[in-house]
C-alpha cells in the first residue's frame, strides 16, 4: 500500500516537471516536448522533495493563448452587406473552405434561411463582435467548431448550429478512439461501449474508447473521438462531435438546436463520441435543444461534455449528453457524458434511460470551491476509479432512476473512499463500493436502491462507516450490504420502512441514533446468512469457559471492533421499534432507553450459536447424534438399543452469557447449531423499558433431513439424524418489562428425528436494576405472554432435552419471584430472595370486622399486616360509614333521631317567629267588614282589587273607548302573540284598513321571539324547569315593554282616521294581564270624529267577549282582568260594587280550573255563573256565559265570558242615573232574588231571540267564539302533555285559613327536607362520589335549591310577591323529586349489586342505617313523602295568600252577596 502511494506521488512529480518544461520551452512556436525515459524517472526520485512541495511553492502561470489571426471583411470575404464595425448581414448561403475569424465592433447577422457552412472536419468559425449576433430563423451553421463572443445573441426558431461528426483531432495522448477491430464506440465525457464478450471480466470492465478531458469539465473545449471499426481495412467508425462555445455578455435567446453529437458508425463501426458545448451568458431565454450525445453504431459512442454558465434562466432548454445506442449489444449503450451547471455548481450524468454497462469516469473532485450537487440518473453508470478518492460536495449526491455510482475496482477491493455531502438520495439505483467507504452526510434516503460494499478477500479489512447526522430511511426493498465490518452512525432517525429493506454485514454496529425503526418485513442482520468463504465471518467464543468481559461491561465508544464478540450491536440509541427481524449470533443492545417489539417483530439468535461448544452432543457410529446441552442437559440418542448421552449442562443460571451448543463438533458438516445470545443492556447501563408484543428467541436449531441432503451424509428411515441444538442465552438488564399476550420469549432446544436427541433448553435471565421498594415501588414487569426454555423433543428412541432455566435477580424484602412482585395480601417477607415460600402468612386475629388484608406498595416486610375496610364507604379504624360515624358520634341511632327532631322543631319555631316579626305587618289576618256603598273595598285580596291595572287610565279614556282587540296565541316561544289581519267591524269606522294591516304586521313582528330565546328556554326546561319559567316570564315582560314603547312613541298611528290621534300619537294602547298570558289593544276616539254614535254604548257592544288571562296551569290560573275601562263600561248597566264582587267571585272559582281537566273543572264555574252571577246580573238586563274565543291554527284558544243583553222593559238601561236610594233598593232586590227565582235557571245552547239571549251564530260572528254549557262541555277538545299528572300534586286549592300554623308546618318540613337531603348525600358519599355528582348534577343542584327558595318565599313582603315566590318554591320542590329518584336508583343499584356479588356484610349494630342494609331506601322515601306534604301545604299557603275572603267560595247566594 505504501509502495502504491509512493508511485502516485512520483507520477505527480513527473507531471509537474513536464508542465514546467513546457513553460520553459513554450515561446509561441510549436516545439516538441522533451521526452522522459526511465532513467529520468529514476532521477526524479533523487529530487529534493521538501523543496518541491514546500508550502511557499507556487506553480508557474500558464502560457498566454496564441494570437488571433486577422479578421475577414464582411463584403469581400463573406459576401455580406455592411461592415463588421457597424452591422454585417449575411444574406446568401456561404460555404467556407478554411478556418474563419470574424471580428468587429458592430453587429453580425445571418438572415433567415441562410446556410453558413464550413463542411471541413475540424474547421473553426470564430465570431467576436462587440455588438449583437443573430442567427435567423431556419438558418444553419455547420462546422467543426463554432466560437461566438458578443454582447447579445439571438438564435431564431428552426435554426441550428451543427458540429455533429465534424470533429478535428482530439487532444494528444488520449485514448478516446478504441484500437483493434472490435467496433467499440469513441470515448470523451463517457466511455464508449464495447460489444466484446470477455467472460474473465465484469461487464463494466470492458469498454471501447476511454474518457478524457476531465480537467476541462467546467470549460470543455475538446473534440469528440472517432469510433472503432470492425475491419482493419475499412474504417467504419463514426467521427466525434465538434466544439461549440457561446460567450454572450448579456442576453442569449436560444431557440436553435446546438449539436455536437458524435457521428453514427452504422452496423460495422462504433459511434463517435459527443463533442464539447460551452455556453456562458448573463441571461438565457428560449426552449431550444443542446446536445453532445454519442453516436449510434455497432457499439455506441460515449457522451460528450456540456457546461452551462448562465446566471438567469427564464426557460429550460433540453440538454442531452447520453451515449449512443449499440447495434451489436442493445443492452450496452455508450456511457453518458457530463453536464456541468456552473451557477449551482452541479454535475449531472444522465443517460436518458438507455441501458448500459459502460461507465462515466468521475476523477478528482474540486476542493475550493466545492461542487454543490452531483446527479447520476436515468440508467447512467458513473465510477470513481481512483484509489483513496474523496468525493465531497456541498449539497446533494443523487443517484436516481436506474443510475449506478461505483467506487474503486472490483479486482482491487482494498481501497478506502470518502463521501461527504449534505444529502445522499438514491431511487431505483445502486451505489457500489469495492473496498471500504467512509460516508458522512446529513440525510441518506433510499428508495428501491442498493448500497453494496465488497471488501474483497483480504483478512485485514477496513471497516466501512456510514454516518448520517439527521436521517437514514430505507424504503421499497432497499438494501445496505457489506461482506465485512459495517458501522452505521447518526444522530437522528434510522428507518427501515417495510418489506425488503435490509442492512446486513458480517459484523454490524448501529449507534448514536435517536431512534431506530425496523419496519414490517425489514431485516437487520449480522453475520450474513449466506456468507462465502471470502467473507470475513466473525469467530464465536464457543470453547471459552469464561464469559467475555464485553458482554457484561461493553465499551462506551460504540466503535466497530473486530476483537469483540458482538456480531450485531445497537449502541447509544434512545428508542428502538422492531416490527421486522433483527438477527445475529451475538446481538447486543447497549445504552438504549426503550425497545419495543411489535407483534410482527422478532429479535432472533436462533440457530446462530455454536455447531460444537462446551455442551456439544455426541454421535453414534451410524450417524445418530444426541442433543446439545446448555441450561438443561441434551437428550440422549438411541438406535437399536445403543444409546449415547446428550451434551452436558453448563454456565451460570444467575448471570448466563454462553452460546448454545450444537449436536456435534465444530467440524461436523451435518450437525445442528445451538442458539446464539441476545443481551439487552449491561451491568452499568440497564434498559429503561422493554415492551414485547412479538418475539425474542435464541432457540437451538432443529434437525430437518430435507435441509441436509446437500451434505455428505444421507438420512432416511433406516439411518438416524443429528440431535437438536441447545437453546442459547437471553440476558436482559432492565428497569421495566412489558410482555403482551401475543409475546414470546424463547430459548428452547431444537428437536430431532429418527432416534436423535432433543437439544437442552437455554437460559433466560432478568437482571433488574434499582428495584424500587416501599412507597416508591412500581411493578417492574407486566407478563401476559409466554416464556419458554423447554428442551427439544427427540423422535423415536431419542430422548428429549431437559428444560432450561428462567431466573431473576434476588428480590428485596416484601417482593418475590422472577419479576419481583409484591407478596400476596395477608403475607409478609422480611428477607432477601425470590422464592415464594419466603412470603409468610399474617395473623388473622388482628383483622377488624368489615376489613380485609391489603397488598402494600412495595410488599409487606413486617407485622402487623396492613388492612383496610372492605369498601371505601367505610372509614378506619372501625370501618363505619360516614353516616354511621355521625350517628354514633351522638350516641346511636335513637338519640340521633331524637336530637334531630328536637332541633328541627326548635328551628321551625325560630323561623316562624322571625317570619311573623319580619312580614307580619304586611299580611292581614282575615277579611275585614265591607263598607256598603263604598266603591272600593280594600278588604278584598289582590284578585279582586280595583288597582290591578298595569298602567293608570284616565276617566276620559274610558269614556272615549271604542273597542278592545285581544291578541291571539299563548305567548310562548313557539307560538307568540299575534293580531289577526282585517279590522273588526267595531273599529272599521275609525281606522284605515290598509294602514291597519301594516300596523298588525309591525306589531306581530315585534311580538315574535328570537330563536335563541326559545333555545335557552328549551335547555333550561331540561336542566331546571323553574329557571325556564322565570326566563320565559322575563322575556315576556321585555317583549310587552317593547310593544308598549312601539305604540306609545315609535308608531305614528297612521291607521287611525282621527287627525288628532295621529298628531298626538294617541288612540291606541297596549296592555296585558299580570300573568303576561293575555294582551290586548284598546282603541279610543281622537275627539275630532264628530260622530254621535261613537263611542258605542254598552248595550250596542253586546254580545261582548271578556277573555280570561292565564292558561289554567298552576303558575298561571285563569282570571278575569278588571281595569278602569272595563269597570266604566260595565257601570253603564251594573253597579261597580256588584261588578267588583262578581269579578272576585269568578276569579276565585277560576283558580280551581286545571289545564288538562277543563271538562271537569269548568262545571263548577258554569254552576256558579247560574247560581250566583246571572241571577244578580239579570236585574240589570244582562247575562254572562262561559265561552271559548280566538282559536289558533295550533288548536290553542282563549276562554272567557260572553256578556249579552236580556231584553226586558223592566230592567234599567244604565247605572249612571241611579241614586243612593235606588242603589239601596237594588241591593234589596239582589238579596231577595233567590226567593223569587228557582235555584238553577234552565239553560239551552240555542239562545232565545229576540227577547232571550243572542243567537249562537251571531255570537260566533261577533266575538269569534262560542258559548260553553253543561250540554256541550264534553265536546271540549283539550290536549294533555306529560306534565298532566303533576297537576294532581301542584294545583290551586281553596283557602284553609290558619296561615301561621301552615307557615310553621312548612318551615318544619323545609328544614326536615334539607336535613334529609344532607343525610342522603352523606349516605351516597359512603357509596361513591360519582353517585353524589349524579344526584347533584342531573338537574343541577335541584335537590338543594328548594331550601333557599322556600326561605325566600316565607320571608317575602306582600301577599302578591309571597304567593309568586311560593309558587316558584313549589316548582323547585317538585323538580327536586327527579334528583331524589336518582338517589333512589343509585342506592338500589348499589345494594343489589352488593347482594349479587356476595359482598353484603352482616350488621353488627342493633339498628343500622347503612347503605348495605335493608334500610337503604329510608332517606329517599322520606324525602319523597316530605316533598309531597310540602306540595300540599304550599298549595294551601298560596290559597291563603291569594284568597283572604273565604266567603268567595260560599255556596249560599245571600252570604256571598252580603259579604
Amino acid at each position: 500500500m505504501a509502495q502504491f502511494r509512493f508511485r502516485r506521488l512520483r507520477t505527480l512529480a513527473i507531471l509537474v516537471l513536464a508542465f514546467a518544461g513546457a513553460a520553459v520551452f513554450g515561446d509561441g512556436e510549436q516545439r516538441t516536448a522533451p521526452t522522459i525515459d526511465n532513467n529520468d524517472i529514476e532521477q526524479v526520485t533523487d529530487l529534493d522533495w521538501s523543496r518541491l512541495f514546500h508550502h511557499d511553492y507556487s506553480p508557474p502561470s500558464p502560457p498566454p493563448p496564441p494570437p488571433r489571426p486577422p479578421s475577414v471583411s464582411c463584403e469581400d470575404d463573406l459576401g455580406g452587406v455592411g461592415s463588421l464595425d457597424t452591422t454585417c448581414q449575411i444574406t446568401n448561403d456561404l460555404n467556407l473552405t478554411r478556418d474563419v475569424y470574424i471580428a468587429g465592433k458592430g453587429n453580425f447577422n445571418i438572415l433567415p434561411g441562410v446556410r453558413f457552412h464550413c463542411e471541413i472536419y475540424g474547421c473553426v468559425i470564430t465570431v467576436n463582435v462587440t455588438g449583437n449576433f443573430t442567427l435567423g430563423a431556419n438558418s444553419s451553421i455547420v462546422t467543426g467548431a463554432f466560437e461566438l463572443e458578443s454582447e447579445n445573441a439571438e438564435f431564431g426558431n428552426g435554426s441550428v448550429v451543427d458540429t455533429t461528426g465534424m470533429a478535428g483531432n482530439p487532444p494528444p495522448q488520449t485514448s478516446g478512439t478504441p484500437a483493434g477491430e472490435d467496433g467499440g464506440g469513441g470515448g470523451h465525457g463517457g466511455r464508449g461501449a464495447s460489444c466484446l464478450t470477455d467472460t474473465s471480466k465484469l461487464p463494466e470492465d470492458v469498454w471501447g474508447g476511454d474518457a478524457y478531458a476531465w480537467d476541462t469539465l467546467q470549460n470543455p473545449e475538446s473534440f469528440g473521438s472517432k469510433g472503432g471499426s470492425t475491419s482493419l481495412k475499412v474504417d467504419y467508425g463514426g467521427l466525434g462531435g465538434g466544439i461549440v462555445k457561446l460567450m454572450v455578455h448579456q442576453v442569449l435567446e436560444m431557440n436553435a438546436r446546438v449539436l455536437a453529437d458524435g457521428a453514427n458508425g452504422g452496423n460495422k463501426g462504433g459511434g463517435g463520441s459527443g463533442g464539447s458545448i460551452y455556453i456562458k451568458a448573463y441571461r438565457m431565454t428560449g426552449g431550444g435543444m443542446i446536445s453532445a450525445c454519442g453516436g449510434d453504431g455497432y457499439a455506441g459512442g460515449g457522451g460528450g461534455r456540456v457546461s452551462v454558465d448562465v446566471f438567469s434562466r427564464h426557460d429550460e432548454p433540453k440538454i442531452y449528453v447520453h451515449g449512443g445506442s449499440s447495434v451489436g449489444c442493445a443492452e450496452n449503450a455508450g456511457a453518458a457524458g457530463t453536464l456541468y451547471d456552473a451557477v449551482p455548481r452541479s454535475l449531472i450524468v444522465d443517460n436518458f434511460n438507455m441501458t448500459t454497462d459502460t461507465e462515466t469516469l468521475l476523477l478528482d473532485f474540486p476542493n475550493q470551491p466545492l461542487w454543490t450537487n452531483v446527479y447520476v440518473r436515468n440508467k447512467a453508470r458513473a465510477t470513481v476509479p481512483l484509489l483513496w478518492s474523496r468525493v465531497q460536495v456541498q449539497g446533494q449526491i443523487s443517484i436516481l432512476q436506474g443510475g449506478v455510482l461505483s467506487f474503486g475496482l472490483r479486482h482491487y477491493a482494498s481501497s478506502e473512499f470518502e463521501l461527504l455531502a449534505e444529502e445522499l438520495l438514491m431511487s431505483d439505483s445502486e451505489l457500489k463500493v469495492y473496498g471500504a467507504l467512509r460516508m458522512s452526510v446529513k440525510m441518506f434516503l433510499m428508495w428501491n436502491s442498493k448500497l453494496l460494499i465488497d471488501a474483497g478477500e483480504g483478512t485485514a479489512v477496513a471497516t466501512s462507516l456510514l454516518e448520517a447526522s439527521n436521517l437514514i430511511v430505507l424504503r421499497e426493498s432497499s438494501v445496505i450490504h457489506s461482506n465485512a465490518n459495517l458501522g452505521v452512525h447518526g444522530q437522528g432517525l434510522l428507518n427501515l420502512s417495510g418489506p425488503g429493506d435490509w442492512i446486513e454485514a458480517q459484523r454490524l454496529v448501529l449507534s448514536l441514533f435517536y431512534s431506530i425503526h425496523v419496519g414490517p418485513g425489514s431485516v437487520l442482520r449480522g453475520p450474513l446468512e449466506n456468507a462465502t468463504t471470502d467473507d470475513a465471518t466473525p469467530k464465536l467464543y464457543c470453547d471459552n469457559e469464561t464469559c467475555p468481559f464485553e458482554l457484561l461491561h461493553p465499551p462506551e465508544d460504540c466503535n466497530v471492533n473486530s476483537s469483540l464478540s458482538f456480531t450485531l450491536q445497537i449502541c447509544r440509541v434512545e428508542d428502538i421499534l422492531v416490527e421486522g427481524l433483527i438477527k445475529g449470533s451475538v446481538v447486543h443492545f447497549h445504552r438504549a432507553r426503550t425497545i419495543t417489539v411489535e407483534p410482527s417483530g422478532l429479535i432472533s439468535a436462533s440457530g446462530m450459536g455454536c455447531t460444537g461448544g462446551l455442551g456439544h452432543g455426541n454421535v453414534l457410529s451410524n450417524g445418530v447424534g444426541s442433543g446439545g446441552g446448555h441450561g438443561g442437559k441434551g437428550g440422549d440418542a438411541c438406535y437399536n438399543d445403543s444409546c449415547i448421552e446428550g451434551g452436558i449442562s453448563y454456565g451460570n443460571a444467575n448471570l448466563p452469557c454462553e452460546l448454545g451448543s450444537g449436536s456435534g463438533n465444530s467440524s461436523s458438516a451435518s450437525g445442528t447449531s445451538g442458539g446464539g445470545i441476545v443481551v439487552i443492556g449491561s451491568l452499568e447501563h440497564s434498559l429503561s423499558s422493554l415492551s414485547i408484543k412479538g418475539s425474542i428467541s435464541a432457540d437451538g436449531e432443529n434437525f430437518e433431513p430435507a435441509t441436509r441432503r446437500e451434505n455428505l451424509a444421507i438420512f432416511d428411515n433406516f439411518t438416524g439424524g443429528s440431535g437438536g441444538g441447545s437453546g442459547g442465552t437471553i440476558l436482559l438488564f432492565l428497569h421495566t418489562l412489558s410482555l403482551a399476550e401475543s409475546a414470546i420469549l424463547s430459548s428452547m432446544g431444537g428437536y430431532s428425528t429418527n432416534g436423535g436427541g432433543g437439544g437442552g433448553g437455554g437460559r433466560i435471565h432478568f437482571h433488574w436494576s434499582d428495584i424500587p421498594t416501599g412507597d416508591l415501588y412500581q411493578p417492574i414487569a407486566s407478563v401476559k405472554g409466554d416464556i419458554h426454555t423447554g428442551g427439544g423433543q427427540g423422535k423415536g428412541q431419542g430422548g428429549s432435552g431437559e428444560n432450561g432455566t428462567i431466573t431473576g435477580r434476588d428480590c428485596p424484602k416484601g417482593l418475590y419471584g422472577t419479576f419481583c412482585e409484591e407478596c400476596p395480601a395477608g403475607t409478609y417477607k422480611n428477607v432477601t430472595g425470590s422464592d415464594k415460600s419466603l412470603c409468610r402468612q399474617c395473623p388473622v386475629n388482628e383483622l377488624p370486622h368489615r376489613a380485609s388484608y391489603i397488598t402494600v406498595r412495595g410488599g409487606n416486610a413486617e407485622t402487623p399486616c396492613p388492612y383496610r375496610c372492605i369498601s371505601d364507604r367505610y372509614h378506619m379504624p372501625n370501618c363505619y360509614t360516614a353516616l354511621e360515624e355521625l350517628i354514633y358520634t351522638f350516641g346511636g341511632p335513637w338519640l340521633f333521631g331524637l336530637f334531630l327532631t328536637c332541633l328541627l322543631i326548635l328551628l321551625a319555631l325560630v323561623l316562624s317567629v322571625a317570619r311573623m316579626k319580619f312580614v307580619g305587618v304586611d299580611e292581614l289576618p282575615g277579611p275585614a267588614p265591607t263598607q256598603h256603598g263604598s266603591q272600593i273595598d280594600h278588604s278584598f285580596p289582590f284578585l279582586e282589587s280595583l288597582n290591578e291595572v298595569l298602567e293608570t287610565n284616565r276617566v276620559e279614556e274610558s269614556q272615549s273607548h271604542v273597542y278592545r282587540m285581544y291578541f291571539m296565541g299563548p305567548n310562548t316561544f313557539s307560538e307568540p302573540w299575534h293580531l289577526p289581519h282585517s279590522p273588526p267591524e267595531q273599529i272599521q269606522d275609525i281606522v284605515f284598513e290598509g294602514a291597519f294591516n301594516t300596523f298588525v304586521d309591525e306589531i306581530n313582528a315585534l311580538a315574535t321571539y328570537q330563536w335563541w330565546e326559545g333555545a335557552i328556554y328549551s335547555i333550561l326546561a331540561v336542566l331546571a324547569y323553574p329557571l325556564a319559567w322565570s326566563w320565559q316570564q322575563w322575556r315576556r315582560r321585555l317583549m310587552l315593554q317593547r310593544l308598549r314603547e312601539f305604540v306609545r312613541s315609535e308608531y305614528d298611528h297612521a291607521c287611525l282616521r282621527s287627525c288628532r290621534s295621529r298628531a298626538l300619537y294617541e288612540g291606541i294602547k297596549v296592555n296585558a294581564t299580570s300573568d303576561l298570558m293575555l294582551a290586548y289593544v284598546d282603541f279610543f276616539l281622537g275627539g275630532d270624529e264628530k260622530r254621535t254614535d261613537l263611542p258605542p254604548r254598552l248595550h250596542e257592544r253586546f254580545p261582548m267577549a271578556l277573555i280570561f288571562g292565564g292558561d289554567g296551569t298552576y303558575m298561571a290560573p285563569f282570571s278575569l282582568n278588571n281595569d278602569n275601562i272595563l269597570t266604566s263600561l260595565m257601570s253603564q248597566s251594573v253597579q261597580p260594587t256588584t261588578w267588583y264582587r262578581l269579578v272576585a267571585g269568578l276569579n276565585a272559582q277560576l283558580r280551581l280550573v286545571r289545564r288538562g281537566r277543563l271538562r271537569v273543572t269548568f262545571r263548577p264555574v258554569l254552576k256558579w255563573l247560574e247560581t250566583h252571577a246571572n241571577p244578580a246580573l239579570s236585574i240589570h238586563g244582562i247575562g254572562v256565559d262561559l265561552g271559548w274565543f280566538q282559536a289558533t291554527s295550533s288548536g290553542y284558544c282563549n276562554y272567557g265570558l260572553v256578556v249579552y243583553a236580556l231584553e226586558d222593559e223592566g230592567y234599567p238601561s244604565g247605572a249612571e242615573n241611579i241614586d243612593v236610594a235606588s242603589r239601596t233598593e237594588e241591593r234589596s232586590r239582589l238579596l231577595n232574588i233567590k226567593k223569587d227565582r228557582p235555584p238553577v235557571l234552565p239553560r239551552s245552547r240555542g239562545h232565545l231571540s229576540p227577547r232571550g239571549r243572542t243567537e249562537n251564530n251571531y255570537m260566533r260572528r261577533k266575538t269569534h267564539g262560542a258559548a260553553l254549557s253543561v250540554n256541550n262541555l264534553h265536546m271540549l277538545d283539550e290536549k294533555r302533555d306529560i306534565f298532566y299528572l303533576l297537576s294532581f300534586i301542584l294545583h290551586n286549592t281553596k283557602p284553609v285559613g290558619h296561615q301561621d300554623l301552615v307557615g310553621l308546618v312548612i318551615s318544619m318540613l323545609l328544614l326536615g327536607d334539607f336535613s334529609l337531603v344532607l343525610l342522603t348525600l352523606l349516605q351516597l358519599y359512603s357509596i361513591s362520589m360519582m353517585d353524589v355528582f349524579l344526584v347533584l348534577f342531573i338537574l343541577p343542584f335541584g335537590i338543594l335549591l328548594p331550601f333557599p327558595v322556600g326561605i325566600n318565599a316565607l320571608f317575602s313582603h306582600g301577599p302578591r310577591r309571597s304567593a309568586g315566590l311560593a309558587r316558584l318554591y313549589a316548582l323547585w320542590n317538585l323538580t327536586s323529586v327527579v334528583n331524589v329518584v336518582i338517589a333512589f336508583l343509585c342506592g338500589y343499584v348499589h345494594y343489589y349489586s352488593q347482594s349479587s356479588s356476595g359482598k353484603k356484610q352482616p350488621s353488627t349494630q342493633p339498628w343500622s342505617i347503612g347503605m348495605d342494609e335493608n334500610e337503604w331506601w329510608i332517606f329517599p322515601a322520606g324525602l319523597v313523602l316530605c316533598k309531597l306534604f310540602q306540595s300540599q301545604l304550599i298549595n294551601w299557603h298560596v290559597a291563603n295568600l291569594e284568597i283572604q275572603d273565604r266567603s268567595l267560595y260560599s255556596n249560599d247566594f245571600e252570604l256571598f252577596w252580603q259579604s
